[in-house]
């Protein structure tokens, strides 16, 4: 398998990460903490994650079993992409500390030349020649750990990613990251 990595102008790279501030500040500024299941309580917060995308993440509970995550960065196989999944969660393990999310999401991804997410085997995923957007759903399943009395949530994901614009490919995503909620 070989892989094309595209890298980002800088130029492109600070507007993306200033527009991506501007959106945390915004939205922690509106958080609320009703119903919320975060860490102590707490309806929003922020934190990085590892994997697809490499980045910041954002992670909103309007209610005390569903989720909205928005993790922005670089692709892993070069192009900058944003993801939001809409979480639905449930207590698998019977645990205050452990429980677990399913639930659909979309994934945008930018780029320059002809590769937003990877080539594979001289095919591109699900982007063509001159195209510098592509989209892709995606059904994540997820694992969190919540550890009592503290701020912070540990998580690891994966789930198939499959393109739907300008053509069609299925690959998979998987993420580890870490999230505070001040």
């Amino acid at each position: 398998m070989q892989f094309q990595k595209i890298t980002p102008s800088p130029t492109g790279s600070f507007k993306l990460v200033a527009s991506m501030f501007l959106l945390f500040s915004a939205l922690s500024f509106f958080a609320v903490s009703s119903h919320a299941q975060g860490p102590q309580g707490k309806s929003f917060g922020f934190g990085l994650i590892v994997g697809d995308p490499l980045g910041a993440t954002v992670k909103y509970w309007p209610s005390a079993s569903n989720a909205l995550v928005i993790d922005v960065g670089g692709s892993y196989f070069g192009s900058p992409r944003v993801d939001v999944d809409y979480l639905f969660n449930f207590n698998a393990f019977r645990s205050d500390v452990v429980t677990m999310y399913a639930g659909p999401g979309l994934a945008v991804g930018f780029g320059q030349g002809n590769t937003i997410f990877y080539k594979r085997d001289g095919e591109k995923f699900y982007v063509r020649e001159g195209t510098t957007s592509g989209v892709a759903a995606r059904v994540i399943f997820g694992l969190n750990i919540i550890p009592r009395n503290s701020p912070i949530e540990l998580f690891l994901e994966a789930g198939p990613l499959i393109g739907i614009s300008p053509g069609f490919g299925v690959a998979m995503d998987a993420g580890l990251g870490i999230r505070f909620y001040p």
